[in-house]
C-alpha cells in the first residue's frame, strides 16, 4: 500500500481540534505530528495512513475544521520522501516502522 500524509494548518486550536476529530472518525489514519505556532493561533496536524484513507481525512478534517475556524492550508502528499518522515514523526520508533527494511537499514547508518 501506498503511503501518504495530509498537513491541515487551522487558525486557533479549537478548529484544529475539530477537524483532527473529523479525520480520524473518517477514516484509517493515525496522527504523527502536531506543531502550534503563535501561542496556539495557528495549527497544523499532520496524519499519516495509505493514499485513500488520507485523502478522506484530509476533506473530512477541512470541512469540519472551516465549520468552527478558518482553513489556511489543507494538503495531502502522497508517497512523501523519506526525509520528511525525519522531519514529521515524533518518535523515531514511528519512522522507522514505515519504512522498508532497505530505507530503515539505511536510515540507522545516519
Amino acid at each position: 500500500m501506498e503511503k501518504a500524509i495530509a498537513l491541515l494548518e487551522v487558525q486557533a486550536m479549537v478548529a484544529a481540534t475539530v477537524g483532527l476529530d473529523a479525520m480520524l472518525k473518517a477514516a484509517d489514519v493515525r496522527l504523527i505530528h502536531v506543531e502550534k505556532k503563535l501561542g496556539g493561533r495557528l495549527v497544523t496536524v499532520v496524519v499519516d495512513g495509505t493514499v485513500s484513507a488520507v485523502t478522506a481525512a484530509a476533506q473530512a478534517g477541512r470541512e469540519a475544521a472551516a465549520q468552527v475556524g478558518k482553513v489556511k492550508l489543507c494538503e495531502v502528499i502522497a508517497r512523501p520522501h523519506e526525509e520528511i518522515h525525519r522531519f514529521l514523526y515524533q518518535d523515531p520508533l514511528d519512522a522507522a516502522s514505515d519504512l522498508t527494511p532497505e530505507e530503515a537499514s539505511s536510515t540507522d547508518q545516519n
